[in-house]
């Protein structure tokens, strides 16, 4: 049974690439001909939420997704998160440089318009000023502020300094919690940490059954210059961890993203 859930997920998968590159070589074309580029990001979400079925994810929503363009800010547990999240929302994705070598996926994140950055160097600056220049033109973008994968179980501090590009930008910020579970417990399958290789976790978890997915659109918050980002950064933080406790307690209440308050989370009104 795992032998033939793997083949199958394998050939569907494969499929979905193939359909995927040849959109993007179709996009690239169009924008060679007209010399004009093309906005990306729907093509991306459609090739996103195209892979996530043909991987098995099983995807559940709570809240609301933006009608505007954010600066979202998500927990970080898999190579995963990113095509999943990619299916939910349009957006464009801060992901390391490295990630531009792997085979194939480099290449279509790249077609996607993810924004790669190196660590070190100096370059924080330089990359917040190019997730600005992002959301100023009308693009989400996702940024994982605890910086690696984890265990899927708690959040690791987060790392606040590109999220002044929002403030920069003036644009909100809106934080997202993803968990997965299987047999109603935290998935052991999911997290891609360590030195674990793509290709060998891949196998691995398209051998087993559909894992459930829960994300929680929180609310959006619109922090501006002057407040104090620390405390921001925290909030945000514990918001999310908030959702990964009531994800894995098995709680169905959630966070609904009716507006866009003035004032960060749990830093008054």
């Amino acid at each position: 049974m795992k032998s033939f859930r793997l083949v199958s997920r394998l050939a569907l998968f494969s499929l979905a690439l193939l359909v995927c590159t040849v959109l993007a070589l179709g996009i690239s074309s169009i924008e060679l001909v007209t010399r004009r580029k093309v906005n990306r990001t729907p093509f991306a979400c459609f090739c996103f939420g195209l892979a996530n079925r043909c991987l098995g994810f099983r995807v559940n929503i709570r809240g609301v997704r933006p009608d505007r363009t954010v600066l979202l800010v998500s927990n970080h547990i898999s190579w995963s998160d990113i095509p999943i999240l990619g299916g939910v929302l349009p957006l464009r994705f801060l992901s390391k440089v490295e990630v531009r070598t792997w085979p194939v996926i480099g290449w279509l994140a790249e077609q996607a318009g993810t924004l790669f950055i190196r660590r070190g160097g100096g370059q924080a600056r330089a990359t917040r000023d190019q997730i600005a220049d992002t959301l100023r033109s009308g693009q989400s973008v996702l940024v994982f502020p605890e910086g690696t994968t984890t265990l899927g179980i708690t959040v690791l501090p987060f790392h606040g300094r590109l999220l002044s590009s929002a403030i920069d930008a003036e644009i909100p910020i809106q934080p997202i919690t993803i968990g997965y579970r299987r047999n109603n417990h935290p998935d052991h399958l999911a997290p891609f940490i360590g030195d674990d290789q793509f290709e060998h976790h891949l196998i691995r978890m398209l051998r087993e059954p559909a894992v459930s997915v829960d994300i929680i659109l929180h609310e959006p918050v619109l922090v501006r210059a002057g407040d104090d980002l620390q405390a921001v950064t925290q909030a945000l933080h514990d918001q999310i961890q908030a959702g990964l406790n009531d994800i894995h307690q098995g709680s169905n209440q959630s966070g609904k993203a009716s507006g866009f308050p003035t004032a960060p989370l749990g830093l008054g009104s």
